[in-house]
């Protein structure tokens, strides 16, 4: 197979191969030359666009990031609903949308690969928590559902709990343990002015991406 005539298509092409062999044969068994073999480019096309395996991982990793940005703004920018039901809401729809399975298959343990770890973290601190989920905390507080102080920190909170706590691929866990987690985060919101975020399904939902690991 030649060359794509347009970069853009190299790469998405590039992409998508990866994507499914991360996917079919996990990360680490998946090689580059596996890529350049299924996709049929050259070596230089390849290195063209990506200078290692873990540069596609990334670029996945952005392209999925997108793909959720543009979800999660339809719940935030939902206004039939308020604070908490929101917040419920952001989170269920990212617990149940297709690319949370995805990412758990493909995606290498993050306490071995501290490159992906820190991406994610980034990704809280820069995008998910100050645009999505602090707007959705300062809604529900003008609503009278969330009764917090502190919006800014208790989104960073939420999300470093949700996303590196309750993560099995940061530390894994049984589904004994993944419960006790979820039950204890509800405990902790609890605490801090936000009526349960896990329900039962949630809950479930962790314990079986638990299971996946």
């Amino acid at each position: 197979m030649a060359r794509n005539k347009y970069p853009e298509e190299t790469v998405r092409l590039i992409l998508d191969v990866a994507t499914r062999l991360f996917a079919e044969k996990g990360y680490d068994r998946t090689s580059l030359q596996d890529i350049i073999n299924e996709t049929k480019l050259s070596k230089g096309a390849i290195y063209h666009h990506f200078a290692s395996k873990e540069d596609i991982l990334e670029a996945i990793f952005d392209r999925i990031g997108e793909e959720n940005t543009a979800v999660l703004a339809k719940v935030r920018d939902d206004k039939e609903v308020n604070g908490l039901e929101k917040l419920r809401k952001i989170i269920r729809t990212a617990v149940f949308h297709s690319n949370q399975s995805l990412m758990l298959t493909i995606t290498p343990s993050l306490l071995d690969n501290p490159r992906f770890l820190a991406l994610q973290i980034g990704q809280i601190y820069q995008i998910v928590a100050p645009k999505f989920i602090e707007p959705i905390l300062k809604q529900g507080m003008e609503d009278g559902s969330i009764q917090i102080e502190h919006p800014k920190e208790v989104a960073e909170a939420i999300m470093i709990l949700a996303n590196t706590w309750l993560n099995p691929l940061v530390n894994q866990t049984d589904a004994h343990g993944m419960r006790e987690r979820c039950n204890t985060f509800n405990h902790l919101m609890k605490g801090i002015g936000i009526d349960v975020l896990l329900d039962e399904a949630l809950i479930e939902a962790y314990i079986g991406f638990c299971k996946q690991q």
